[in-house]
């Protein structure tokens, strides 16, 4: 094997050990395990840290998602009520407490805001469907509750769904 190859092999599969850490943006069609629930529908598997969003019987389109921690994990059955665009993020009275020094609003396209490209509220409480500006955080249990996408994840997404949209969260 000639040393260029090598190292070109080398850099390859060096490269691959280091993105296979963190979640890397790219929806995948699936065949689904997820039963019962109708096209169109998103549905989170916290224990997974995936989300669904269900196209038929058979096929759904799956993204890789930071979900709530410890304590701060939620399930049940909710609709999207909001789509928005570069956000603006005003923290929750919950997150304000833990981190009393985070200002009352960080302005939408602000490299601080939390809510990434675009965010999508979910009707009955402080919860979104978001991008992110800790792409690191996608993959884990990261969240306040929000459901926490990579900004090309969320972009896709968000042009799939309209507001209404059901939202199932399981554990």
């Amino acid at each position: 094997m000639s040393m260029k190859i090598a190292l070109a092999l080398a850099a390859t599969v060096g490269a691959g050990a280091l993105m296979s850490t963190a979640a890397e943006a790219r929806p995948e069609m699936v065949g689904t395990h997820v039963a019962n629930y109708s096209p169109g529908t998103i549905v989170v598997k916290t224990n997974e840290r995936r989300l669904y969003l269900i196209l038929d019987d058979g096929h759904a389109v799956r993204y890789p998602v930071g979900v709530g921690k410890s304590g701060k994990q939620w399930a049940g059955t909710t609709r999207i009520d909001g789509k928005y665009r570069n956000p603006a993020w005003s923290p929750p009275a919950e997150v304000k407490r833990d981190k009393p020094q985070l200002p009352d609003v960080i302005p939408g396209g602000s490299p601080r805001n939390p809510m990434g490209v675009a965010a999508m509220t979910l009707a009955g409480g402080e919860y979104a469907i978001h991008g992110t500006n800790v792409p690191g955080s996608v993959g884990g249990f990261v969240s306040y509750g929000c459901i926490r996408m990579l900004n090309d994840d969320i972009t896709d997404l968000y042009s799939r769904v309209s507001v209404g949209t059901t939202v199932v969260v399981t554990r």
